[in-house]
């Protein structure tokens, strides 16, 4: 399987997500932010990292560039697509996902180990986890804080896509009702704050809770 990992100018993640696909199993193609294609691949991924150095707000340069026009296409044709904490925020401002990211109620960068608790296990995204698992994947953001109107909250709550929230007491940023990622109404596009490709190894990263998001989209993408 083919998972094409997004390198926007500012990117910092990019490379560990990729190696993360590896990893899994999957073969990680490289996709440029210039790129009028997404290459044929069966997944993408939108990696951490400070796209065009967070200037005017998280993603709202990033958000504009070529293969975001063809990502969208992609999406809207099933095509599963995971934003990991900046690309959770460029999800955001492309309108793939509604709300969201702005800085931390404290107002300062977060790294740190989150327990994490998986609400919606259907997604292409999270289908090797059960729900109401707990895993623990690392936290590195300033602007991780998911903020909606209270309909849009609503929604996502009742329609079941609050896909993992913050375990209780844990919430790093004072994200609204402790989300820390979502899905769209297809379950296909997925923005998560904290970064699963850094819990894949544990020599490396001391756990492997990140894992199920980059195993379980390579047999799901065949049968999208």
């Amino acid at each position: 399987m083919r998972v094409g990992v997004v390198t926007f100018p500012g990117s910092l993640d990019d490379a560990d997500a990729r190696g993360a696909v590896e990893a899994c199993g999957g073969e990680a193609v490289a996709l440029w932010h210039g790129d009028a294609s997404v290459q044929g691949v069966d997944a993408v991924i939108l990696p951490g990292g400070f796209s065009h150095g967070d200037y005017l707000r998280c993603g709202a340069i990033a958000h504009r560039a070529p293969v975001m026009s063809a990502i969208a296409d992609f999406a809207s044709d099933g095509g599963p697509v995971l934003g990991i904490c900046n690309g959770f925020q460029v999800l955001c401002e492309a309108g793939l996902l509604p709300g969201a990211l702005t800085r931390n109620a404290n107002l300062r960068f977060v790294c740190r180990d989150v327990p994490l608790k998986v609400e919606d296990a259907a997604t292409v995204w999270t289908r090797a986890y059960a729900p109401g698992q707990t895993i623990v994947v690392p936290a590195k953001h300033g602007e991780g804080r998911y903020v909606a109107d209270q309909a849009t909250l609503d929604a996502l709550e009742a329609q079941g896509r609050v896909v993992v929230r913050y375990a209780v007491g844990s919430n790093p940023n004072g994200s609204a009702r402790d989300i820390a990622g979502i899905a769209n109404e297809g379950g296909n596009v997925v923005g998560l704050m904290p970064h699963p490709e850094h819990a894949v190894d544990p020599g490396l990263m001391g756990g492997t809770d990140g894992r199920g998001f980059f195993e379980i989209v390579l047999p799901a993408a065949l049968s999208s």
